[in-house]
């Protein structure tokens, strides 16, 4: 009888020996599936950062240059009104001239 309980503890012994491979296999297995998984996310956020990062790049330049070509528009704006005072103030320096003039000639008479 002795014989028969060492024989089923050995045989138990072996059976857990064994299911406790197939165990460790299964979770070694399982742990590389997670480390690719999680190595997969990572790449994908980093990309995802970097095409952000770009887009704001470009549209900071997009930006800087909607505000160049609108200064140079203004100053246009304002050199054009700037010329069109002098031009008025011109013919009116003229005007008064030739209306001081025709005074003075009146005055004469």
């Amino acid at each position: 009888m002795r014989k028969l309980i060492i024989a089923s503890i050995a045989a138990a012994a072996f059976s857990l020996t064994a299911c406790s491979e197939k165990a460790k296999e299964e979770t070694s297995e399982a742990g590389a599936a997670v480390a690719d998984d999680a190595a997969a996310a990572g790449d994908a956020v980093a990309a995802g950062a970097a095409d952000a990062a770009d887009a704001t790049a470009d549209a900071a330049k997009d930006g800087a240059d909607a505000v160049v070509g609108a200064a140079d528009k203004a100053g246009n704006a304002v050199e054009g009104t700037v010329n069109a005072a002098g031009d008025a103030a011109a013919k009116a320096g003229d005007k008064i001239k030739e209306e001081t003039a025709k005074a003075e000639a009146n005055d004469k008479k």
